[in-house]
């Protein structure tokens, strides 16, 4: 295992391109696009205000970068760096950007939702999309970027349209049994389009590509709903996470539950495995040290270090009651990610902030938890196999297989709290952001090619 020195960083704002071959990254108003492989710089551009989002085109050919504040999106061309384009909102304001499937769209959305205006950088022509929702997630491409769906409102009922990306030409218009809309997400396949109500309203509906309702599901009333939901990549399940702490796993077949995760302060089971992190004072015997050690090798070596025990079960966990009379309550399943090879659901319980539930999908039931020291910020699946990274905003970061665990601690030189991470589409590094600061971890390779495995003594 290797990595980077620190670079800056604004915003959270690091991505990689989608081919894998460089990095970009903001601070303030520059954008940086690095080589991969050796971080050297390729290409410096500066924007006219402080960029807050960044996006790659499908053919990472260009990137864009929105400024919100100013109402506008510039976007960049690594073929021809002398290249340029700014897209200018004006009056109507700017509060999200984003690539069409083709990477030669972009689609704004205009302040208040008055309107989506879709730029083609080809034609230079612009079309209009009326009345888009104000939601989590109103606009939602199939994976192979034929089709988009958009949440729609008019005259107080919510409504989804379905457009053809090639030529932006409506293709159903219908609306939904919903009160008040949330957000829209395709299948994996781009056959199904799942629809979901806000959280006062436990309700999914589950649309085919023509507006036919296959189905509608509901598992309670009167209390709050639906808080995430996720396709597995097969597109045979969605798991719905609530804010009864439960996960739902609907089938493809019936649309009908097949079974529900629950995420209890004890677990009982035998069967599972509980990874609890746990500190370590750092054993270093300073005289077999010949010279001074560098101030990140210092860092690394005298900080406190942390490992993994297995716990015996029956397991306690820390859990926090949520305050009843607050918005947005801690609590529920916040975050839910399937492994790309459809073996595994990792999910998080707002009111445990501190465990990962990993399950077993072919099972159906709980494999492992871990037990993190710290509060779960962010949690990650390699894109190439059944790996997951895990930072909980300290200077580490964790890494799950079926084989075990391991806990990393990154070698920077002062405080280095990672609240978010990225990983390479290969899966052979990731990088790793703090709010000032970012770095890349590069996963050893053994000399036959076969990828860094976790290994245990």
């Amino acid at each position: 295992m290797d990595f980077s020195e620190l670079f800056k960083l604004s915003g959270l704002l690091g991505r990689f391109s989608p081919d894998g071959k460089c990095l970009a990254s903001c601070v303030q108003y520059r954008l940086i696009i690095r080589d991969v492989n050796t971080l050297q710089i390729l290409q410096l551009y500066t924007c006219l205000d402080q960029i807050q989002y960044i996006e790659w085109s499908s053919d990472s050919l260009f990137i864009l970068c929105a400024m919100y504040k100013r109402g506008i999106v510039q976007v960049w061309s690594l073929e021809q760096p002398d290249w340029h384009c700014k897209i200018d909102e004006g009056s109507a304001g700017l509060v999200a950007s984003c690539w069409s499937p083709d990477g030669r769209h972009i689609l704004n959305t205009t302040e208040f939702h008055l309107r989506i205006t879709v730029w083609s950088l080809c034609t230079k022509s612009v079309s209009y999309i009326k009345y888009p929702k104000a939601c989590q997630q109103g606009i939602a491409f199939t994976k192979d970027g034929r089709y988009m769906a958009v949440a729609e409102r008019r005259d107080c009922k919510d409504f989804v349209s379905l457009f053809v990306c090639s030529n932006w030409q409506l293709l159903r218009h219908f609306d939904t049994e919903t009160q008040d809309l949330f957000g829209i997400e395709w299948a994996p396949n781009g056959c199904v389009l799942a629809v979901w109500d806000t959280c006062l309203e436990y309700k999914i509906l589950l649309y085919s590509l023509d507006g036919r309702l296959l189905s509608t599901y509901q598992a309670y009333e009167w209390s709050l709903g639906i808080k995430s939901i996720a396709w597995s990549p097969s597109s045979q399940f969605l798991a719905i996470g609530s804010y009864d702490e439960k996960v739902r796993i609907l089938n493809h077949v019936t649309w009908k539950k097949i079974t529900e995760f629950e995420h209890p302060a004890t677990v009982t089971n035998t069967k599972t495995i509980v990874y609890k992190e746990v500190e370590k004072s750092p054993s270093v015997e300073t005289e077999r040290f010949s010279f001074p050690p560098t101030r990140a090798l210092a860092s690394s070596v005298f900080s406190t270090q942390s490992k993994y025990d297995i716990s015996q079960v029956p397991v306690s966990f820390q859990y926090i009651k949520p305050v009843a009379d607050r918005a947005n309550p801690k609590m529920g399943i916040g975050m839910l990610a399937f492994s790309p090879d459809n073996c595994f659901l990792a999910t998080k319980n707002d009111n445990i902030p501190n465990a990962v539930w990993i399950w077993d999908i072919q099972k159906l039931k709980l494999f492992v938890v871990l037990e993190q020291l710290c509060a779960i910020q962010s949690f990650q699946w390699d894109p190439r196999q059944p790996r997951l990274a895990v930072c909980t905003g300290n200077s580490k970061v964790y890494l799950w297989s079926p084989a075990g665990c391991v806990s990393v601690q990154v070698p920077t030189e002062g405080d280095f709290q990672i609240v978010s991470l990225c990983w390479h589409p290969s899966g052979d590094s990731m990088a790793l952001l703090s709010k000032d600061n970012f770095c890349v971890f590069f996963m050893a390779t053994a000399k036959d090619g076969t990828k860094w495995q976790v290994r245990f003594s």
